[in-house]
Formats: C-alpha cells, sequence, structure tokens
C-alpha cells in the first residue's frame, strides 16, 4: 500500500453543554470545556433543538481544551437555551497548506 501522506483525523463527539442567556439583538462567543481538543482542530456543532430566534455564528477552538460558540439572538428579547446535547464534529489536519496543492 506504501506511504500514506496528510493522514488527517476526525470524529463526531456528543457533549452536553449549556449555554449562557444570549441578550436581545446581539451575539456573544461562549467558551465551554471539551476535554482532548487542540489549538488547530477545526469544529462544526450542532444544537439538537430548535431555540426560535437563536443562532451559531461560528465555532472555534480558543485554547486546548476550549470550545468557543458564537450565539446570535435575532428577536427583540434575551434567549436562554436549555442545557443540550450538541454534537461536534472534529477535524484535525495532519499538516496545512499556505496556498493550494492539488
Amino acid at each position: 500500500m506504501g506511504i500514506q501522506i496528510n493522514e488527517d483525523r476526525w470524529c463526531v463527539l456528543t457533549q452536553s453543554l449549556d449555554a449562557a442567556s444570549v441578550a436581545a439583538n446581539t451575539s456573544a462567543e461562549q467558551d465551554f470545556t471539551v476535554t482532548g481538543l487542540k489549538a488547530g482542530d477545526f469544529v462544526q456543532v450542532s444544537k439538537p433543538a430548535l431555540s426560535a430566534g437563536l443562532v451559531i455564528s461560528t465555532a472555534r477552538v480558543k485554547a486546548k481544551d476550549t470550545l468557543s460558540i458564537t450565539f446570535g439572538n435575532l428577536t427583540g428579547s434575551p434567549i436562554d437555551p436549555a442545557a443540550e446535547a450538541y454534537q461536534i464534529y472534529v477535524l484535525r489536519p495532519e499538516k496545512t497548506f499556505t496556498s493550494v496543492t492539488l
């Protein structure tokens, strides 16, 4: 088979997260502990239940074991989402590039 180069690693994990209330007509980044995350990991987050007017705009690994999610509130009232088991897709690239090399 030979040598495989750029063997990226990925997983999908489920973790209970309890987001704080998000003020009306604003966005706010919130941090959560997710053991095993490393700087350089790419993440995508899926909230299991609908909270009308609440959106997830970005998710990132802020530091080792720290997931940061930016929530946006599109309504005129605060939204306090319930604790839920979020799904988190994690991609850990073996190597990153500064330009496209195909």
